[in-house]
């Protein structure tokens, strides 16, 4: 009974967590990472959220692929590929390292370890960035896609945040609107793809105890649904008071991580 609360709880969260992204201007990863952490051990989170991702964007690829811009895609892709593969790797050592410390914060044994440092400071960080709007900087020019690329790369393998580098860089490409989706989505599944590869060696174990794949069905299906409603219910539009939400929820859950409440 606690598994098939557990399946549905995690399916709506998801739901919601995409509807927001609609809305907020923020990532899938970003919000549903720390979301599914509540749940299971970190760097489970990121494995399941990366999956959800890759197939998401594999569903926006499909209706969008005609508009890829390549020479962007592989200029900005192919570094972020490469530094991907160091990032999982230093997430898949840091899930190895004994917890620093434990304590209880009321009635919940809190343990604090290395990788939930340092994914609940890069949240922190990530929440920081969006808030001051630090995509208008003029250093996220088309010049620096390859440093963009490294970058967002980097942290996409390390703890699945690379869509807030990635966006700023892309948004000063000269891309309209149906070709930026098409090749964030294209970057997206290139990462995705190469990180999933290690966290799937790497996890293995864990993977096989914790998850099914009717799990990670109705996680996608759930993920799906939500873009779907959103997309029906209204255009895109920012809204402020989303937004604001949104960071608030990032700061308050990327705080829970960093502590080792959750």
């Amino acid at each position: 009974m606690f598994l098939v609360t557990l399946f549905v709880i995690i399916s709506l969260c998801a739901f919601l967590v995409s509807f927001l992204t609609l809305y907020s201007g923020f990532g899938l990863s970003t919000l549903l990472m720390p979301v599914i952490a509540i749940f299971f051990p970190v760097p489970i989170a990121i494995a399941i959220t990366a999956f959800v991702h890759l197939m998401n964007n594999i569903f926006k690829l499909i209706l969008l692929r005609k508009t890829i811009q390549w020479p962007v895609a592989l200029k900005f892709g192919f570094p972020a590929v490469l530094a991907a593969i160091p990032g999982a790797w230093l997430l898949t050592y840091l899930s190895d390292l004994p917890p620093v410390t434990s304590y209880y914060f009321f009635h919940i044994l809190a343990i604090v370890e290395p990788i939930k440092i340092v994914v609940g400071v890069l949240l922190i960080i990530f929440a920081t960035l969006e808030w001051r709007a630090i995509g208008q900087s003029a250093f996220f020019t088309a010049k620096w896609l390859p440093v963009g690329g490294l970058i967002s790369g980097f942290f996409g393998g390390l703890s699945g945040q690379q869509g807030a580098f990635r966006t700023p860089f892309l948004l000063h490409s000269g891309l309209n609107k149906e070709q930026f989706i098409a090749t964030n989505a294209s970057i997206a599944v290139l990462v995705d793809g190469t990180r999933l590869l290690i966290y799937g060696v790497t996890f293995h174990s864990l993977w096989g105890d914790q998850l099914t794949p009717a799990f990670l069905f109705a996680i996608v299906c759930a993920a799906f649904l939500g873009s779907m409603v959103g997309i029906v219910g209204l255009k895109k539009i920012r809204f402020s008071f989303i937004q604001h939400l949104v960071i608030i929820l990032l700061y308050f859950l990327g705080t829970l991580i960093l502590l080792g409440i959750i």
